[in-house]
């Protein structure tokens, strides 16, 4: 269909439209890198002075592409550090962001007569950076995210004319989560941040009085608008809660009625599902972490295995919603814990600090803390005590067999982590030591060098001796975020240490559970295995 757009090999994110023009809906907008060889000395010495590497030999072009045909046209080509294209909702470039390294920084330009005038210029290591989400619903701002004086993320408009900035939304005891876009120009109109359950505000007053309207009609749910039409009368509703799986339904706001359109759960029951509850608990040190408890269906909150369920990132966290793997280990009988560690995003800034390099340290105990406040309440039976990890909860469920090994009976990781010296001069070498990758996952996880020791002592497989419970991994081959050599070198060293493992490759699959065959899969080997071990 693109015919010889640019060598797909080199965009693997290719299929992402980024913009399109209402006035002209035969064209989209579309961003590929391309293979650049004819750059000259001069342009490899000044990449060289901005502290360039191989990754410069491809620039990110823009493209107009037509939808029939696949005929395609360049708009404007990127420098070798252009990293992102905004457009304005029309097919018109609105600016650009450029990345450069030694010393880390992102740059935000915007067009100026035949060149780039740069407007904002940004600290990027860690996780700082500008931080762009898009262009406001007037045009007039670069939406960002940004910490205000009190540490928590706010969204931040940039003023394009002027260039000062100004702060469009904030909420004193939660981060912004995420921007709400328009359907059709993909400005931003809006912002939500997670309470408990996920809360949207619209800067507009006809959208905000409709949100307000949808939390009339829907209550008790998190419930949004996430599509209408140019008159804004036909509305595609989106409701959400943990018995509720997520529904659809069209709204016709001038006959007022709503149909359900679709679910994503059609067969479940509100019997099938667990109740979910907020579970605060203070770790060992003082600082209080939020958590949520999910209870088996029909049985009383006693006495139960559980299943402790670290959430992924770590820079997330958990909320009141439809989780499926939660509720499918409450519909087996556990009662599963989720806590927003240290670490965990949307309670500001200094929270996330908290977790810094912190990895099988407080993090852990956090987890540990919330174990012992399930039994010392009478919930939990503590010879029946699980981890199961997603994502950052990986590496958690097998760090919590390795380091507190008497407090887990059972422990599942799904891509984990296990060697984190590995895991970061692996890093080093497919990003550059100089990346704002490596730079980011320096400031979470540590320094080979400054933080060896602690990096050692830290990683699961180095201290499989100690594990006393049997372990499950499972692994995706074509994972490339984690690759499947953690999950070998962890079940290399429990083989060697004589300890009780399973391992389960999954061909074709990656990081992110995207087949339903994996995540079926995964239930029913972490079922069999949690039941044969455990009981229900």
């Amino acid at each position: 269909m693109l015919g010889d757009l640019p060598d797909f090999n080199a965009n693997p994110d290719a299929a992402r439209i980024l913009d399109r023009d209402l006035d002209d809906p035969e064209n989209i907008y579309m961003a590929l890198y391309e293979y650049a060889d004819m750059r000259g000395p001069s342009q490899s010495a000044l990449d060289a002075r901005n502290g360039n590497t191989d990754r410069d030999l491809f620039r990110l072009d823009l493209f107009k592409v037509d939808v029939h045909t696949g005929k395609h046209a360049k708009v404007t080509a990127g420098s070798y550090n252009t990293s992102v294209w905004y457009l304005d909702g029309h097919g018109h470039v609105a600016g650009r962001l450029e990345q450069f390294e030694r010393p880390l920084k992102e740059v935000f330009q915007v067009p100026d007569n035949d060149g780039w005038k740069t407007v904002g210029e940004y600290e990027a290591s860690a996780d700082h950076g500008a931080g762009i989400v898009g262009l406001s619903a007037d045009g007039r701002y670069v939406v960002s995210t940004a910490l205000d004086t009190e540490q928590m993320r706010i969204l931040s408009g940039l003023d394009l004319k002027t260039a000062s900035t100004t702060t469009l939304f904030s909420n004193v005891k939660y981060d912004t989560d995420s921007v709400l876009t328009d359907p059709w120009t993909d400005r931003v109109i809006g912002a939500a941040y997670i309470a408990d359950k996920t809360q949207f505000q619209y800067f507009d007053d006809k959208l905000e009085a409709l949100q307000k309207g949808l939390e009339t009609s829907f209550p008790g749910v998190s419930v949004e608008a996430v599509s209408w039409n140019t008159a804004m009368d036909k509305v595609i509703v989106k409701v959400d809660s943990p018995k509720h799986p997520i529904d659809y339904y069209y709204l016709d706001r001038t006959t007022h009625q709503a149909v359900q359109i679709g679910s994503g759960y059609p067969d479940l029951q509100e019997t099938d599902l667990g109740a979910v509850q907020t579970y605060p608990y203070k770790a060992r040190d003082g600082l209080d972490i939020p958590a949520y408890l999910t209870l088996p269906p029909g049985k009383p909150a006693k006495n139960l295995p559980v299943v402790v369920m670290p959430h992924g990132g770590p820079d997330d966290r958990d909320s009141i919603r439809f989780d499926w793997m939660a509720q499918f280990f409450a519909n087996r009988g556990y009662a599963v814990l989720q806590p927003n560690f240290r670490g965990s995003s949307g309670y500001g800034h200094k929270f996330t600090e908290a977790g810094l390099r912190e990895w099988g340290l407080k993090m852990e105990d956090d987890l540990t803390d919330g174990v012992k406040k399930l039994v010392a309440d009478g919930i939990a039976d503590p010879k029946r005590v699980c981890i199961v990890g997603a994502s950052y909860g990986r590496y958690a469920a097998l760090a919590g067999a390795a380091l507190t090994p008497d407090l887990y009976a059972r422990a599942v990781s799904f891509a984990g982590i296990s060697d984190l010296p590995k895991v970061m001069s692996e890093e080093r070498v497919r990003y550059g030591r100089d990346s704002q990758t490596v730079s980011f996952w320096t400031s979470r996880i540590g320094s080979t060098s400054d933080d060896s020791e602690q990096l050692r002592a830290t990683s699961p497989a180095r201290h499989a001796d100690r594990i006393k419970c049997p372990v499950l991994l499972m692994h995706g081959e074509g994972d490339t975020t984690v690759q499947i050599e953690q999950s070998e070198i962890m079940a290399d060293a429990m083989k060697s240490a004589g300890k009780p493992v399973e391992f389960i490759r999954f061909p074709g699959e990656d990081h992110y559970f995207n087949f339903a065959d994996t995540r079926i899969r995964f239930l029913k080997e972490t079922e069999a295995f949690l039941k044969k071990n455990i009981g229900n």
